[in-house]
């Protein structure tokens, strides 16, 4: 299977930036802060970039294609469950209960998403709606949560407002704007003086997503914090092997999918967490090692749940 030899050579690449971000942190490249400096970078800069370079060139109606309700309520159901074995089994604290949802719910859609859609499914723009969903609904709600749960009290208006201290759901909303004008007018409506630039600093999004993972791990142990080792590994089952079959179940017998639809919505729902949760927990300073061990053992799974969809449903 071509296709599926293609996506493990991307995880291949992913491993290969995150090594370099923890060989730069072994040899002290870039001093004690290039992590955190990486971090809030790609937060504020680069990832708003690179979502409205993705979306303002993709057609209006593949950004909401109906597979955004399967990928939802997946998405959904999953860190529900988490909550709820939370409370019945790990009691983390608010803030960090919050990194185990998103972990268990949030998906690469990016650096892994983006070559899996492309090399496998065909088609690179069905990760649109779950890029668009992702920031539009499940970032602004956890970091509204952690807003809460870090900083104390939050009044009605700051919860309102939270929407617009998100530099990522501003860059994908203004994508979307472009988009929906774009295809009014019949022509792209942004000068190429202007989105390239744009598009050459989204870009670097990734790469430093990936290189202040890499740094992260430097120093420390994988599973150090053994308290949290039945939740990082509940993660990684809810992320890679619940979440497909929701996906499965609700495309198959909901909304009637079937053959190369059926397999997108089983395989993307296959994804491994998303290296933005890591972000996230460092930018709050909760959560970092159950964050880090959550995005590494659902990366380390998914290419092996992915193949096995593959197998079944290709």
């Amino acid at each position: 299977m071509p296709g599926l030899l293609s996506a493990m050579e991307g995880f291949c690449v992913i491993g290969i930036v995150i090594a370099t971000g923890y060989i730069a942190a072994r040899m002290r490249i870039g001093g004690p802060t290039a992590q955190m400096v990486l971090n809030r970078f790609s937060f504020f800069v680069s990832s708003p970039c690179l979502m409205f370079a993705i979306l303002s060139k993709e057609k209006i109606f593949e950004i909401f294609h109906s597979s955004i309700i399967v990928a939802f309520f997946s998405a959904v159901l999953v860190g529900v469950v988490f909550l709820i074995l939370n409370k019945l089994f790990f009691h983390l604290k608010a803030a960090d209960a919050t990194i185990g949802a998103l972990n268990s719910l949030y998906l690469n859609s990016n650096n892994i998403g983006l070559p899996i859609a492309t090399y496998i499914l065909g088609n690179p723009a069905l990760v649109a709606p779950i890029l668009v969903m992702q920031q539009a609904v499940f970032t602004p709600i956890g970091l509204t949560v952690l807003d809460v749960t870090t900083k104390g009290k939050v009044s009605a208006k700051e919860i309102l407002k939270q929407p617009l201290h998100q530099p990522l759901l501003i860059g994908s909303l203004l994508g979307i704007a472009v988009s929906a004008i774009s295809a009014k007018v019949g022509w792209f409506v942004v000068p190429s003086c202007i989105y390239d630039p744009i598009d050459m600093i989204g870009d670097s999004a990734v790469p430093m997503i990936l290189m202040a993972f890499g740094m992260s791990l430097h120093g420390t142990k994988p599973l150090q914090d053994k308290s949290n080792i039945p939740a990082v590994f509940t993660v990684a089952a809810l992320k890679n092997i619940v979440m497909p079959i929701i996906a499965f179940l609700l495309s198959y017998f909901v909304m009637g999918f079937r053959g190369a639809t059926l397999y997108a919505c089983v395989v993307l729902a296959a994804l491994p967490t998303g290296q933005n949760v890591y972000n996230y927990a460092a930018r709050y300073n909760v959560g970092l090692s159950f964050a880090r061990d959550g995005i590494l053992f659902s990366t380390l799974s998914s290419p092996i749940f992915i193949a096995i969809i593959a197998a079944l449903l290709s």
